[in-house]
């Protein structure tokens, strides 16, 4: 089984790596809506993925701070974890 992150996970990285709280309904909700709109721009997303690669132990792929929306980025961040990481 592998273990993906969650909009849960995001939301607390989102926290704690760029200092934006949103809840993790509201991730699910707009998807698909630009991290701009939650005020993070590409430095807080390079924070996220600093934030994720200490966590798991594995680089994220190059382009995912780039990511435009919440659902683009856990897209690519999933697909590079480890199955049963």
């Amino acid at each position: 089984m592998s273990e993906n992150i969650t909009p849960e996970e995001l939301a607390e990285l989102m926290k704690k790596a760029a200092g934006i709280t949103v809840t993790p309904e509201e991730l699910r909700e707009r998807s698909d809506d630009s991290f701009d709109t939650f005020g993070i721009d590409s430095l807080g997303l390079l924070g996220i993925v600093g934030e994720l690669e200490k966590r798991y132990g594995t680089p994220m792929p190059p382009d995912s701070e780039k990511s435009k929306s919440p659902r683009q980025f856990l897209d690519a961040v999933n697909s590079a974890l480890p199955a049963g990481a």
